[in-house]
């Protein structure tokens, strides 16, 4: 997760397909991507929780839609992808990371790119993003700020999207992983599909893209302690939006009484 959402850029040409899970360093795939394809890079996580309410309340639908049972629903999808998309010259993180099948089709000349990392760390990281994502209270927290008070909905919506593909929501497991590179690997054409890890820095991503390799240092951005960060700010802005409503209302009551 970035600290805002990127600008699409009109015009902009679609190379790449993230296929990479959730933190499996997604955030800083996609700011090398930002760097090596000079165009904005759509990285899910921050578009749906920092960009315009529009952005999640569109995968929602999309999300409600899929997998398309027929060709109505297979052109609202499509229609969504392109919407979202468009002036953008990638897309990482979920929901994309689960709709590769469709994006291939849409995207013909993109490479596809799963950026990876140790199962059982990844496991591991899974379960403070899901813990989090599940709290009791975060769907009246979080109701007075606009997009965001369709979170709880985006994420149950994302957890059928893994029940469809994988077999089960959460707590994750390696199993959840392992089928995702298997479908993978099933899906994408020969050619076109690439494993890349962050850790291993410009080299191998700048090969599979064609690309030179930059004279700065590979970004190295923390998911965790970005989504630790933002978790508490819309919490604490929750929190004050219902202070003030409730405020509002008092003093309104208190001046219909006693004015």
């Amino acid at each position: 997760m970035g600290n805002q959402a990127s600008v699409p850029k009109p015009g902009t040409k679609f190379q790449v397909i993230g296929a990479g899970l959730s933190r499996t360093g997604t955030a800083s795939f996609s700011e090398a991507l930002h760097i090596l394809l000079d165009g904005p890079v759509y990285h899910g996580g921050t578009q749906t929780t920092m960009g315009h309410p529009v952005e999640i309340r569109s995968w929602i639908k999309l999300l409600s839609h899929w997998p398309p049972s027929n060709e109505a629903d297979k052109k609202l999808v499509f229609q969504i992808l392109r919407e979202r998309f468009n002036g953008y010259a990638a897309a990482t993180d979920a929901p994309t990371s689960g709709l590769v099948k469709e994006l291939i089709e849409l995207y013909p000349n993109a490479k596809v790119i799963c950026t990876v990392r140790d199962p059982d760390a990844w496991v591991k990281s899974m379960e403070g993003v899901s813990n989090a994502a599940t709290m009791w209270f975060l769907r009246v927290v979080l109701f007075p700020l606009p997009g965001m008070r369709h979170f709880v909905d985006y994420i149950n919506a994302l957890r059928e999207q893994w029940l469809y593909l994988y077999g089960e929501r959460e707590p994750v497991t390696r199993q959840t992983y392992n089928q995702h590179i298997e479908w993978l690997k099933e899906t994408v054409p020969e050619g076109r599909l690439v494993f890349f890890s962050v850790k291993d820095g410009w080299g191998p991503l700048c090969k599979a893209l064609g690309k030179e390799v930059p004279h700065i240092p590979f970004p190295n951005i923390n998911d965790g302690e970005a989504i630790e960060r933002f978790a508490r700010l819309m919490v604490k802005r929750g929190l004050v939006r219902w202070l003030a409503i409730f405020s509002t209302l008092g003093i309104a009551i208190i001046s219909y009484f006693y004015m």
